[in-house]
């Protein structure tokens, strides 16, 4: 097995429905960039609160992709 270099960035997803939906969006547009990726880890989680109740959720995850230093 050949020796791999990973890289981290942390992307926040948004969701008027769950913190689930929130990080499948995350991913969902990090995909369309980033090739590779491997691991997305939950950093934080946190709601908008809006006249007393919940209207959305927000999840930052540390997404973690092979690093190709363009060979």
């Amino acid at each position: 097995m050949a020796d791999s270099v990973y890289r981290v960035t942390e992307v926040i997803g948004v969701s008027s429905e769950s913190w689930e939906a929130a990080a499948a969006a995350a991913v969902a547009t990090a995909s369309k960039s980033l090739r590779d990726l491997r691991i997305g880890e939950v950093v934080r989680q946190d709601v908008v609160i809006e006249d007393g109740q919940v209207t959305g959720y927000r999840v930052r995850l540390g997404m973690s992709f092979k690093y190709d230093p363009g060979d």
